[in-house]
């Protein structure tokens, strides 16, 4: 008996023997598998550290996320570092190992729609000193969830899904905070987003008090600090309107109804669009 072995290369030419037919479309059904496969290939933990690791560490590069490519005014401190990635940037504190802020620019033509799948894996970011950044051990058994500040629903391409997974881009977040309220407000902003006629800014972070603690490390200044509140600014560039939401970092945190730009800037001090105020 004559044994038949394919390979994609014979699978798709034409065949003498009418017996093989039924063969040679399965062998193709299996190649087209294989190759989808190829083209598709989840982005992994590893491939992702690599892949950011070649984004560039400066907001001049990635302007495009701040409205009139102008970034928040902060006040600079030691060991802030600018981060950018492919659809957000992230200006990182090494004294909290957490976001100062991250900022996005949404638009409904490209927004969301990427399945979530193996590129679901967390990382530390290579791009930020050991001392400064956050590592898995640190939220291990610390009872809070690696809370997401720019979404990773928000997502276009299945490789900034990947990179939105960077511990960079985490705060330490109440569980029943993460998939509740907030995860609401993360919805109900994709939502307007899609029914905008143009771009939307959002500004997204932690605020830290006086008692805010800190998860995993050893010693004084180690580990990641836990906010005690988070905010979502958002901005229609098309209408010009602005608002907030101001969330206690609580599990028992419901949605409530946003505050306004202005009072936002009050609470934190902060002018998170100057291209706005100018």
């Amino acid at each position: 008996m004559r044994f038949l072995f394919f390979d994609c290369r014979q699978a798709i030419f034409p065949v003498r023997h009418a017996f093989l037919t039924v063969a040679r479309r399965w062998a193709l059904v299996a190649c087209g598998a294989a190759v989808a496969a190829t083209l598709y290939r989840p982005v992994y933990a590893a491939t992702a550290a690599a892949d950011t690791a070649r984004l560039a560490t400066s907001f001049s590069r990635c302007s495009w996320f701040f409205l009139g490519k102008k970034p928040p005014i902060v006040p600079a401190r030691p060991r802030q570092r600018e981060l950018c990635f492919d659809e957000f940037a992230i200006l990182h504190s090494g004294d909290t190992r957490t976001p100062v802020y991250v900022a996005q620019r949404l638009n409904r033509n490209a927004l969301g729609g990427i399945p979530r799948g193996k590129s679901d894996r967390f990382f530390a970011d290579a791009r930020l000193p050991r001392t400064e950044r956050a590592e898995l051990d640190d939220y291990k058994r610390s009872g809070y969830s690696r809370g997401h500040m720019a979404p990773a629903a928000d997502m276009a391409t299945q490789a900034a899904m990947a990179q939105s997974f960077s511990l960079a881009n985490m705060v330490p977040q109440a569980q029943k905070h993460n998939s509740g309220a907030w995860s609401r407000i993360e919805q109900d902003t994709r939502k307007y987003v899609q029914r905008a006629q143009g771009d939307v800014y959002v500004i997204t972070g932690p605020v830290f008090d006086a008692a805010s603690g800190r998860i995993g490390g050893h010693g004084v200044g180690a580990g990641v600090a836990v906010p005690s509140h988070l905010f979502k600014l958002v901005y229609d560039s098309r209408t010009h309107r602005a608002w907030a939401h101001w969330q206690a970092n609580h599990d028992d945190e419901r949605v409530s109804r946003p505050i306004t730009y202005e009072e936002l800037v009050r609470r934190t001090g902060i002018n998170w669009l100057p291209e706005r105020d100018d």
